[in-house]
């Protein structure tokens, strides 16, 4: 089994023009949960080659995020991500949506994450996204017309915490809101907690504490399906 991690390829945080780009650990912890189980993990962005990383999301107090940091392939992985364009979908089990602001940038609008999302899906894959990994969910319709997300329950990064960053005015839409719009039940937790929802082969989780329990409901779907 294979899964695709997708990373942001945007860098600037909107007007403020401060750096952004994806969250490390929303990387690092799906990665380890999937590789423990076996699973062979790819890593992809929208544009390809070298992701911007928020350098505010490196914790290397973090073992996990510590050990695949220190991890030349990994490192590689990230300085040489394949594009989402020249993705073939049908050779992937899952798809991870890795979170970071700079998502909110491209995600939502990429016809490259909207195809290999609509493609996994569809091939009966499970698709994973967190805390704004899941802004890529947002406008991927299916083959019958309806949006992913239409009657699925969902977490992501909710409002509230969007305020709490301080980032409301910022960010192009408010992410926990425009999944409503497309007909997703948003559910959460209080501000900053682990919170996972798995719909069926639809894995969302709500903020950067919920990227290991979203990386380990994805693996843990792929291993129960290949016993």
């Amino acid at each position: 089994m294979r899964v695709l991690v997708v990373v942001t390829s945007h860098s600037v945080l909107g007007s403020r023009g401060t750096p952004t780009g994806y969250y490390l650990p929303e990387v690092t912890h799906p990665y380890a949960a999937l590789a423990n189980r076996g699973i062979e993990v790819d890593i992809a962005s929208p544009k390809g080659g070298e992701a911007p990383l928020d350098r505010n999301s490196v914790k290397l107090d973090d073992p996990i995020t510590r050990q695949l940091w220190e991890t030349p392939e990994f490192r590689r992985a990230l300085q040489n991500t394949l594009k989402l364009d020249e993705v073939d979908a049908s050779q992937y089990s899952g798809v991870v949506f890795a979170g970071g602001h700079g998502t909110m940038w491209d995600f939502r609008t990429d016809p490259g994450v909207q195809r290999v999302t609509r493609e996994v899906w569809e091939n009966n894959g499970v698709v994973g996204a967190v805390c704004h990994g899941p802004a890529a969910l947002v406008d991927v319709k299916l083959s019958n017309g309806k949006y992913l997300v239409d009657g699925k329950t969902v977490s992501a990064f909710t409002d509230e915490e969007e305020e709490a960053a301080g980032l409301t005015k910022i960010v192009p839409f408010l992410l926990a809101s425009e999944l409503k719009t497309r007909g997703a039940k948003h559910t959460f937790a209080p501000l900053w907690r682990s919170h996972v929802v798995a719909d069926g082969r639809l894995v969302t989780g709500q903020n950067p504490a919920s990227a290991k329990g979203v990386g380990e409901k994805v693996a843990e779907i792929l291993a129960n399906r290949s016993e």
